[in-house]
This record gives C-alpha cells, structure tokens and sequence, in this order.
C-alpha cells in the first residue's frame, strides 16, 4: 500500500509543519515605525526646533500665529511623507501599491467627491447628537484655528493646510498604519481603532466633543481605504470636508 499525502515513506512520520506569523524582531520593527510616523514625535521636534530659532506659535495677544502653523504643518508634511516612503522602500514595498492600489486614480477621484458630504453629515449628526445629549463635551468655547483666519490672504493658507497636511498627510498616513498593522501588528480592524483614537486625541485642542467628531471620521476614512485599497477617495472626501468647514466658518463669521 503506497503512503498517503501526509505520510513520510520512511515511517517517520514528522510533526507537520506550522504556519508562524511575523517574527517579533518584525513586529518590534514595524511598532517603532508606527511610532515615529504617528506625527507626535516630528510635530515635537520640529516645533522645537522652530521655537529655538525663535519662531513662536502665539503672538503677543496668545493668538496662533498662521505663519508658524503653516511652516511647521508643510515641513512636518514633507519630514513625515519622506519617512513613510523611506520605511516601505527599506521593507522593498512599492509606495504606489500601498497609496494607490489598483484602481484608476480617475475613478477614485470621483467616488470619493460624494463621500465629501457623507463626511459632512457624520460631523454634523454628530456634533448635534453630543450637543443634545452630552453638552458638558463641549470643553473648547472657541477655537483658537478660527484665529487663524484674519485676512482673505489667511484663507488661502489656511485651505492649503487643511488639503496638503489635512487631506493629504493624513489620509497617506493613515494608509501606511493601516498597512503595518494588518500585516505586522495584529490586524486592519485592530490599526483602525487605534489610529482613529489617535487621530481623535490630536485633535483635543479643539474639544472632546471635536476629538471624538474626527476620531469617528478616521474610522470611515480608514475604512474606505481598506475597502477601496486606494487612499485617492479618503484623500478627496477629508480635503472637501475641510475646505466645506472653511465655507462654513467664511459663512457664519465668528
């Protein structure tokens, strides 16, 4: 009788062999990474940095000055894109695969403009249920990004952060975390919750009840990414969002 599949000719019969998963020198490696493209530690160093050279945040009057915010989130942008795109070509992953996927950037563009306004109504519906039910997370009575708009000028500053270090930035990034935990860190649905938490805590200098609002918008956005594979569509839908909030401030005034 001749042996069957898993059976050794020799009679052996060896244990079979088991699948593993990452090693922990991988693992340890990718949290690092994670780490140190969570934004935390370059925003830190680089406004250390800028307030060393004698740049401040605040004016005279406390104010955020839009000069230093727009330095700081341009050249965090560029400091923190280039460590993305370092770390995946170190791994010998492709940038493009993990940013764009597989789909016509065309298509992507346009199924992310009707998801500008499914993000508008999370913020909206939101913000009035906490409003409604829980007023008392409304910790910030004004917020100091309003202070940044003084000018027509400041606008088109302003719309430049929130595209390029809002939309942009984030959305990228968002993309690479994503990445690193489905593969290395426990999983796609275990990076979504954590990153949509840390993208919500960054985002307490405008309230809990704002943290919470963007925290809840870093799912969605996370996870149109992880369905469409292509950070295209979150990249449109968090920009428009943005630029929507800008309208709506121009709108009502202060």
């Amino acid at each position: 009788m001749s042996p069957g599949p898993d059976e050794d000719p020799s009679g052996s019969n060896p244990e079979p062999l088991v699948s593993t998963g990452p090693s922990l020198s991988a693992r340890v490696v990718a949290l690092l990474e994670v780490l140190l493209c969570s934004d935390y530690p370059t925003q830190l160093a680089l406004g250390s940095t800028l307030m060393a050279l004698g740049y401040t945040p605040n004016a005279a009057n406390g104010e955020l000055q839009i000069g230093f915010v727009v330095t700081l989130s341009l050249v965090d942008t560029a400091l923190l894109l280039g460590l993305i795109v370092f770390f995946l070509m170190a791994h010998g992953e492709r940038p493009r695969d993990v940013f764009l996927g597989r789909r016509p950037a065309v298509s992507e563009v346009s199924f992310g403009l009707p998801l500008v306004l499914v993000a508008l109504a999370i913020g909206v519906v939101l913000l009035a249920a906490i409003q409604l039910l829980a007023p008392s997370l409304h910790t910030v009575g004004h917020n100091p990004l309003q202070d940044l708009i003084r000018s027509p000028r400041d606008i088109w500053w302003f719309a430049l952060i929130v595209v390029i270090a809002g939309g942009v930035r984030e959305e990228l990034q968002r993309a690479f975390l994503l990445h690193r935990f489905e593969h290395w860190l426990g999983g796609a649905k275990a990076g979504l919750v954590i990153t949509s938490l840390s993208f919500g805590v960054g985002h307490l200098l405008q309230g809990a009840d704002a943290a919470i609002t963007t925290g809840t918008l870093g799912v969605f956005w996370g996870m149109v990414y992880l369905r469409r594979r292509s950070a295209i569509a979150p990249i449109v839908s968090h920009s428009g969002f943005n630029l929507l909030q800008i309208a709506q401030f121009l709108a009502i005034g202060r």
